[in-house]
C-alpha cells in the first residue's frame, strides 16, 4: 500500500484529504497540532524533523500555511513576514527538504489560491504569496525534472468557508470535492500544473 504524508491534516482541506485517501493508501497526518505527527512549517528543524520521522513516502500533500488578509493601509510589516514564513517558505521548504523523501514518480501537491489571480480588496498579502508559490512550483518542476512531480492546488472560496461567513455557501466548492482534486494531483497531475479547485461560476 501506498504512503501519503499529508501536512495540515486538520485544517477544513486537510481534513477532508485525509478522510478521501484513507480508503485508498495509508495515511501519515501532521499539523501543528492535534495530530499524530506535529510540525511547525516555518521551522526548518521541524520540517526536517518530520521527514525523518516520516520515512519515505509516495507522495506529500501539504494544505497548511497560513497568510493574512489586511487592508492596505493597515498592513505591518509582521503581516508580511508571517505570510512568508509561513505559507510561502513553509511550502517551499517542504519541498526542498522532502522531495529526496518520495518514492520514484511519486509527487509533492502544495496549495496557493486563486486571489493570485483573481484579488480582492485586503488580500495583497495572500495574492502575492499564492503567485509566488505558483512561479515556485513551474520553476521546481524544471530543476527536479521527473522523478518526483512537483505541482499545486489553487482552492477558490469554499462552501465551509462561505457559510461560516453568513455567505451563500452554493457560491463554494464543497471541502470534499477539493479534496479530489488534490488526490486526482498526487496520482496523475503533471509536475508544474496548478488545479483550480473552485466552483464553476453559474450562468448568469
Amino acid at each position: 500500500m501506498k504512503t501519503v504524508l499529508v501536512v495540515g491534516a486538520t485544517g477544513l482541506i486537510g481534513s477532508h484529504v485525509v478522510q478521501a485517501a484513507q480508503t485508498r493508501v495509508r495515511v501519515l497526518q501532521a499539523a501543528y497540532s492535534q495530530a499524530p505527527l506535529r510540525v511547525d512549517i516555518t521551522s526548518t528543524d521541524s520540517l526536517r524533523s518530520l521527514l525523518a520521522r516520516a520515512g519515505k513516502v509516495d507522495a506529500i500533500i501539504c494544505t497548511a500555511g497560513k497568510a493574512r488578509f489586511a487592508p492596505w493601509d493597515s498592513v505591518r510589516d509582521e503581516d508580511w513576514a508571517h505570510a512568508l514564513a509561513n505559507k510561502l517558505m513553509g511550502q517551499i521548504n517542504l519541498v526542498r527538504f522532502g522531495a529526496a523523501s518520495i518514492r520514484p514518480g511519486g509527487a509533492i501537491t502544495l496549495t496557493t489560491g486563486t486571489l493570485a489571480h483573481q484579488p480582492m480588496t485586503g488580500s495583497t498579502i495572500i495574492a502575492s504569496v499564492n503567485a509566488a508559490l505558483e512561479a515556485f512550483v513551474r520553476a521546481a518542476a524544471l530543476e527536479i525534472g521527473n522523478h518526483v512531480r512537483i505541482n499545486a492546488v489553487s482552492p477558490g472560496w469554499l462552501s465551509e468557508t462561505l457559510e461560516a461567513l453568513g455567505m451563500d455557501p452554493a457560491d463554494g466548492l464543497p471541502a470534499s470535492e477539493a479534496a479530489k482534486i488534490y488526490l486526482r494531483q498526487i496520482e496523475q497531475g503533471e509536475a508544474g500544473t496548478i488545479a483550480i479547485a473552485a466552483k464553476t461560476p453559474r450562468p448568469h
